[in-house]
């Protein structure tokens, strides 16, 4: 009977390492344009879990010339991939390029995905015949600092000349465009204004390239409204690069512009200075007087208010927020340990019970601020699907799809394909996917289903610790904590062995290779090669001697280790404010959103993790901690480590 089994067992592998090499061979074909090899291949793969891929290729490579009812056939198709939808979406590109209206009317409402550039195509179409809603819908678009699509132009152009987008609109997009650096569209819209707000190309090129240089040498006596904006472009940029260059030379230049234009500045000059972590930005933000900030600005007051300890403003900051950014979780947290600060308890509590059931860094954090912690004992809410369920959705199309896709390192496709299948599960349906993932090694997808449960949850497969036996050995060689190593791990490469980074950082433990090379020769690996980074027993003895180091070199601080594993060690202590700090205001006022993110999510990935291994109770207030002021400079300035992801 094992002889039966084993033999089947080869043959199903042998069959499905078959149609994994076809299926490349027809990707292979379609980008090199090989339509008569794609033919033959895709006789093969006809009934594979594949095949809408094969017949995507081949529509695809002759969609501009190709029977309308063929296409329509191929997007009739009952097979739940986003690749119909794909199909769709570039068809629809084709007919809005060549206006063939009638066609792009009748499927444009069956798109499911959004898309700027068809929005706008559906716009130019319903032009014909609603003019004044749809250039009321244009000039909704309008305001924008980035790029928008070829065909959103069209309807750009026929509202600027009819004066639905007038004047001032352009000149306000114009200051979205400036304070998005985007000077292309900056130039562009420079170029449309007339009169008092008229805008030189050249000074904006002139502004940007050199904002000091720009600032010293401009004459702002009786400026013009495009003269002062242009100047104001110039000191938002030097703000960036030091805001006490631009303070000095606003001091100067201030005289030149009217109240509201002081405001503004202000509010640029207050948010910089607070991403710097310098001590006069509360000050700017009261300069900035009542003018409306955005949501990144009112995001800093509240930090720069935070590291300063003055708790009536955190308050009044985050009541100055729009409702939607003050209902996020992090400024409902930072809401009540204000009022509990000034004494309002009762309010307190209001805010702290409803968030401390939620599952992220602040949810933990409202918890502990609490008697008892409810979010803790919410977690035992346990579903473990059956081997029925578990099948019924593995035997789903889009599932076979996907697997098939991960099994042949096609990791882009097979997420989409995953993604799409589960869009509409339920949480029982979802801890099935995931459980399927987690059997299959897709340790990423196993999390991200598991994460996506309302009630009913799996906490083992949202915090899977595959590779344990791997890393025994490397976590005791270097007195790590497991629960840490893994929390870090988790939020590093979900445990792909072959994740890499857009910079560079490689393995399980994302680590740089520079940071490699400099870890090697620390220890005394003369055979290290680059190509051992990728390497499982490698990249984990390179990332945990990493987590040690950074942490025996910054007061035994998971937070402020965490927080040089991902951006530096310079960093890191940089961030520190001259006083001690609570550990929560330290990782919410990092300057990098990627690393202020990545710091919060190892240290609850580590409370997690800590829990599954059974260790000894410890909230997460008290690992977060208190963060040390800076030493002296000689301290802050030691850093010959590289980071191990940046």
């Amino acid at each position: 009977m094992k002889f039966l089994l084993l033999l089947l067992s080869l043959i199903v592998g042998t069959a499905l390492a078959g149609q994994d090499d076809d299926f490349l061979a027809a990707r292979d074909a379609f980008r090199a344009g090989d339509a008569a090899k794609l033919a033959i291949l895709a006789q093969r793969l006809q009934h594979s879990p594949l095949e809408v891929y094969i017949s995507y290729y081949q529509l695809r490579m002759k969609l501009e010339t190709v029977d309308v009812g063929v296409i329509r056939a191929y997007l009739a198709r009952p097979d739940d991939t986003p690749l119909i939808d794909k199909m769709r979406a570039e068809w629809l590109k084709t007919l809005g390029k060549k206006q063939q209206w009638t066609l792009f009317d009748s499927e444009y409402p069956r798109l499911l995905a959004d898309n700027a550039e068809l929005t706008c195509y559906a716009l130019q179409s319903r032009l014909r015949s609603q003019q004044q809603a749809v250039l009321r819908e244009a000039r909704d678009l309008w305001f924008s600092g980035k790029d928008m699509p070829e065909g959103c132009g069209t309807v750009f152009e026929a509202a600027l000349t009819a004066g639905v987008i007038t004047q001032q609109d352009i000149w306000q997009r114009l200051r979205l465009a400036l304070e998005a650096g985007n000077a292309s569209l900056a130039k562009y819209l420079a170029g449309q204004l007339v009169g008092e707000r008229e805008i030189s190309p050249d000074a904006l090129s002139r502004a940007m390239e050199n904002p000091g240089r720009y600032l010293e040498r401009e004459s702002l006596d009786n400026a013009s409204a495009g003269q002062r904006a242009v100047a104001l472009f110039a000191l938002q940029r030097l703000a960036k690069q030091s805001p006490d260059l631009a303070a000095r030379h606003w001091e100067k230049l201030a005289v030149h512009f009217p109240e509201s234009e002081q405001h503004y500045f202000f509010g640029w000059l207050a948010y910089e200075g607070a991403r710097k972590h310098d001590a006069r930005a509360p000050q700017w933000f009261r300069e900035a007087g009542r003018i409306s900030l955005n949501e990144q600005q009112s995001a800093w007051r509240v930090r720069a208010a935070l590291r300063a300890q003055d708790w009536p403003e955190v308050l009044s900051a985050i009541n100055g927020m729009s409702a939607e950014q003050r209902g996020e979780t992090a400024w409902r947290y930072w809401q009540a340990r204000a009022l509990q600060a000034l004494g309002r308890r009762a309010e307190a509590t209001k805010i702290f019970v409803p968030l401390s059931v939620e599952y992220d860094f602040y949810g933990q954090m409202a918890g502990d601020e609490l008697a008892d912690t409810p979010m803790l004992s919410a977690q035992q809410t346990i579903y473990q699907p059956s081997k029925n369920d578990v099948a019924a959705i593995a035997a789903l199309p889009g599932v076979q799809r996907a697997l098939a896709l991960y099994r042949m390192d096609l990791r882009t496709d097979a997420m989409r394909e995953w993604i799409w299948v589960i869009r509409n599960f339920n949480d029982q349906e979802l801890l099935a996917a995931a459980e399927i993932a987690r059997r299959n090694e897709m340790y990423d997808r196993a999390i991200n289903t598991a994460e996506k449960t309302v009630r009913v949850h799996d906490f083992g497969l949202r915090y899977l610790a595959p590779y344990r036996a791997a890393l025994r050995e490397h976590i005791q060689e270097n007195s790590l904590e497991e629960a840490w190593v893994y929390g870090l791990m988790r939020q590093e490469s979900r445990f792909v062995t072959s994740a890499k980074s857009g910079v560079g950082a490689a393995g399980l433990m994302q680590v740089m290779p520079a940071t490699a090379r400099w870890i090697a020769k620390k220890l005394g690996l003369k055979d290290y090669r680059e190509s051992l980074i990728h390497q499982l027993d490698t990249n984990l003895r390179l990332g945990t001697f990493y987590m040690k180091n950074m942490l025996s070199s910054l007061d035994d601080s998971p937070v402020l280790a965490s927080a040089a594993y991902n951006a530096g060690p310079g960093r890191a202590r940089r961030w520190r404010a001259e006083t001690p700090m609570e550990g929560a205001i330290y990782a919410e006022s990092i300057p990098f959103n990627e690393t202020r993110d990545y710091v919060k999510k190892v240290m609850s990935n580590t409370v997690y993790y800590a829990r599954q291994f059974g260790d000894p109770p410890r909230s997460l207030k008290q690992r977060v901690g208190i963060i040390t002021g800076k030493p002296g400079d000689s301290t802050l300035a030691d850093d010959k480590s590289p980071g191990a992801t940046q």
